[in-house]
C-alpha cells in the first residue's frame, strides 16, 4: 500500500482535532485554545500539501513554511504546558530559538525560490545540522521535564517524545534516500512518521489542554466555593452585629423610656400631695377619699413601668380613677367629655399620656366655678385628640418641664410621628397619634 493511500487518514483526523479544538475556543476563549487551533491547522494544512501536484520547488516552500511554523506554535505552547514563567532564562532561549528558526525560514526560502542551490548534494549535507538541532530542543525539553509532577506537563512531555520517535525515524529514512515520491510504500515514506508524530503530539496536547481546562474549573469551582462560604461568613456576621446593635438600640430605648416613666411618678406624686394637703385642712373627709383613690391610681404607675405601651381602653379607665381624684378638689368646675368609639379603644399608646395632659390642662389653666375648666377627648382619623378651654392662669406657674416634653420624647424613641400641640379658637388642643400594632412591646394591664 503506496503513502498516497494512507495520508487522507492522517489529513482526516488533524481536520477532525481542529475542528473540535476550535468549538473549545469559541466557547472559552483561552489563548491555548487558539494557539492549538492554529496548530493544529498548520500540520493539516502540511499534510494537504502532499495531495497537489506543485513545482519542486514552491513545494518544499509550502512545507518550509509550514512545518517551521508548527515548531514555532510547539514552542509557545511550551510555554503555556510548561509553566515557564518561573524560568526566565528558558523562556529566553525559547525566544532566541524561534527568532532563529524565522531567519532559516526566510533563507531557505530565497534559495528555493531564487537560487538552485538547493538541488545541489551540499545543501541537503547542510539540512542535517538543522534537523539535528531540532531534535536536540525536542530532547532537552523531554530531559528537562519527563519527572515533572505536573500532569499537563507530561503530557506536552508525551506529545514531544512521539515527535521525536517519528522525527528520528524521519531522519535516517532522509539520510537513506531523499525521495518523495507519493508511490513509495507507505512504511518507506518519511512523512509517514512525520504525520504519525504530528498526530500523536496533537493527541497528547488535545489531552493536556482537556485535563488542564478541567484543573482549572476545578480550582475556580473551589475558590468560588471558598468565597462563597466567607461571603456568608461576612454576610453571618454582619447580621450578627446587626442584631448585636439593635438589642443595644432596644436596650438603650427601653433603658430611656423606664427613665421617662420614673419622672412621672415623682411628678405625680407631687402634685397629688400638694392636693391631699389641702384637702386636709379643707375637708378631712374627703381627704381620706382622696387617700384611697391615690392608692388605687399610684398602683397603675407603678405597674405603668413594666411595659411601653398600653390601650386606650386601659388608659381611659386609669383616667376616670384619676379624674375623680381630680374632681375630689375641684367639684364640678371641672369637666370630661369623651367621645370615643369601642373599635379605638383597642389602639395603643404609651402609658399615662392622658393623665399627663389632663394634669397639664388642670396645672396651667384656672379652674373656678365662674370659669370651669372643660377637657374633652375624641377621635379624628387614627389620632386622639385631647383639648381643654384655653384659660391661663395670671400668674406664672412653676414648672419642672415633665409632662408634654415626656410624651413628645416618648414617641420619638418609638420612631412614632411626634404629637401635636396648638391654639384654635380658645381651646388648647393636643393630638396625638395611636398605633394600631404592639410596636414589639408587651402591653399593659390594670389591675
Amino acid at each position: 500500500m503506496t503513502f498516497e493511500a494512507w495520508s487522507p487518514l492522517f489529513l482526516g483526523m488533524v481536520l477532525a482535532m481542529f475542528l473540535a479544538n476550535s468549538v473549545q475556543w469559541f466557547m472559552y476563549r483561552e489563548r491555548i485554545y487558539g494557539l492549538y487551533s492554529i496548530y493544529t491547522l498548520v500540520w493539516a494544512a502540511y499534510f494537504l500539501v502532499n495531495h497537489f501536484e506543485l513545482p519542486r520547488n514552491i513545494a518544499n516552500v509550502n512545507k518550509l513554511f509550514l512545518s517551521y511554523t508548527g515548531y514555532i506554535l510547539y514552542l509557545e505552547l511550551a510555554k503555556i504546558f510548561l509553566d515557564l514563567r518561573g524560568r526566565p532564562r528558558l523562556l529566553r532561549w525559547i525566544l532566541i530559538v524561534q527568532c532563529l528558526l524565522v531567519s532559516y525560514c526566510v533563507i531557505k526560502t530565497y534559495i528555493y525560490l531564487f537560487t538552485d542551490f538547493w538541488q545541489t548534494s551540499l545543501h541537503e549535507i547542510l539540512l542535517q545540522p538543522v534537523r539535528l538541532s531540532l531534535l536536540a530542543v525536542g530532547i532537552y525539553i523531554v530531559a528537562t521535564f519527563y519527572r515533572s509532577k505536573d500532569l499537563v506537563a507530561r503530557f506536552f512531555v508525551a506529545g514531544t517524545a512521539s515527535l521525536l520517535i517519528n522525527h528520528s525515524v524521519t531522519f535516517l529514512l532522509l539520510l537513506r534516500s531523499p525521495d518523495l515520491s507519493l508511490e513509495l510504500p507507505f512504511w518507506q515514506h518519511p512523512d509517514l512518521f512525520v504525520q504519525t508524530g504530528v498526530v500523536l503530539d496533537l493527541i497528547f496536547f488535545s489531552l493536556g489542554i482537556s485535563y488542564r481546562h478541567r484543573r482549572e474549573a476545578v480550582r475556580k469551582a473551589v475558590i468560588e466555593k471558598d468565597l462563597e462560604r466567607e461571603r456568608e461568613q461576612r454576610y453571618r456576621e454582619h447580621l450578627e452585629a446587626d442584631l448585636t446593635l439593635q438589642r443595644m438600640q432596644q436596650e438603650k430605648t427601653e433603658v430611656q423610656m423606664r427613665a421617662l416613666q420614673s419622672q412621672i411618678n415623682p411628678h405625680f406624686l407631687f402634685n397629688s400631695l400638694n392636693t391631699l394637703s389641702s384637702l386636709i385642712d379643707e375637708s378631712p373627709g374627703q381627704a381620706s377619699d382622696f387617700v384611697d383613690e391615690l392608692s388605687s391610681v399610684y398602683r397603675y404607675l407603678l405597674r405603668s413601668n413594666e411595659t411601653e405601651l398600653t390601650t386606650l381602653r386601659i388608659e381611659l379607665r386609669f383616667l376616670s380613677s384619676y379624674f375623680h381624684l381630680l374632681q375630689t378638689r375641684h367639684g364640678n368646675t371641672i369637666t370630661l367629655e369623651t367621645n370615643i368609639d369601642e373599635a379605638a379603644k383597642d389602639w395603643l399608646l404609651p402609658p399615662l399620656t392622658l393623665q399627663l395632659l389632663v394634669e397639664n390642662a388642670v396645672k396651667h389653666n384656672v379652674v373656678l366655678p365662674e370659669r370651669p375648666l372643660c377637657i374633652r377627648l375624641r377621635i379624628d382619623d387614627r389620632n386622639l385628640i385631647v383639648e381643654n378651654t384655653l384659660q391661663r392662669k395670671m400668674l406664672r406657674v412653676e414648672s419642672n418641664g415633665v409632662g408634654l416634653s415626656n410624651i413628645t420624647v416618648k414617641y420619638r424613641l418609638m420612631n412614632q410621628p411626634a404629637p401635636l400641640f396648638e391654639e384654635i379658637d380658645g381651646w388648647f388642643r393636643v393630638t396625638v397619634p395611636l398605633l394600631q400594632t404592639p410596636h414589639s412591646v408587651a402591653v399593659g394591664k390594670v389591675a
